[in-house]
């Protein structure tokens, strides 16, 4: 089964600039979207009906700010979102409910200069991570896909050092990141990958993407008990349209135990 994060950046934009034609090749089950920056009595059909996907959103209040969607073809049992006014407030989750797992499309917020919203992404980071682990101790597999704004190690951008007091690298933010991962938590990325100079985020200043001055900040991570039924993890840096690139994992389902949907 092929999941696929991606900061679009704004859906309409990334309609535009041919997103609904890539799925088509693609043809993920799941494509968790983030930053759609749209309600949805601004999309069009278009938007709702692409490829027999069904699709669900979590729209901000503010228009042109935030937001997040998964497009499927896997009809859910129930749809839902984090729960917390303060996030949802934001379109900061959406999240499909299977029998057996849970899929998150999750967009952090961005702690902003001078750690302004700090505190705020540090209370969304402990809620989903409360969240998740009400979902494990269910007996049920989660799946959280997203934009998390965070660099967690010095591979995992350009520029570690210049970076140490910038949003997305800060202290508090790796340290909620190893505190997550400590908590039963797996990046998918790194089961396949150790190296440095893979990114998901490029500035769209003095030709960063062209240089690959990137940062990875876009996960989709498992419960650990699980992470051996995920096979596969890519990065599709060469897949423009937005300051972020997709991500993909796949995930086996019969490995192990005979896996229902």
């Amino acid at each position: 089964m092929k999941i696929i994060t991606w900061n679009v950046n704004g859906i309409r934009a990334a309609e535009t600039k041919g997103l609904y034609q890539w799925m088509r090749i693609e043809q993920p089950e799941f494509l968790c979207i983030q930053e759609t920056k749209a309600q949805q009595e601004q999309l069009t059909k278009k938007f709702k009906e692409q490829s027999g996907y069904e699709v669900f959103f979590s729209d901000a209040e503010k228009k042109g700010y935030s937001g997040t969607a998964i497009y499927t073809r896997i009809k859910p049992e129930n749809v839902t979102t984090l729960g917390i006014d303060e996030f949802d407030a934001e379109g900061r989750t959406v999240v499909l409910e299977y029998k057996n797992f849970n899929i998150v499309s999750a967009y952090f917020p961005n702690s902003q200069e001078a750690g302004k919203r700090l505190d705020y992404k540090l209370r969304f980071c402990d809620a989903l991570l409360d969240y998740a682990n009400r979902v494990v101790a269910s007996g049920k597999d989660i799946i959280i896909c997203g934009d998390y704004n965070i660099a967690h190690t010095a591979i995992d951008l350009a520029n570690p050092k210049s970076n140490e007091k910038n949003p997305g690298y800060l202290p508090e933010e790796r340290e909620w990141m190893t505190k997550f991962i400590n908590a039963g938590y797996c990046d998918s990325f790194r089961l396949f990958n150790k190296e440095g100079g893979n990114y998901t985020w490029w500035s769209y200043r003095s030709n960063a993407r062209e240089k690959n001055v990137g940062w990875r900040i876009d996960y989709a991570c498992i419960n650990e008990s699980s992470k051996g039924r995920i096979s596969s993890a890519k990065i599709h840096a060469d897949v423009f349209g937005s300051d972020h690139c997709p991500y993909e994992i796949e995930i086996d389902y019969k490995q192990g135990i005979d896996y229902e949907i």
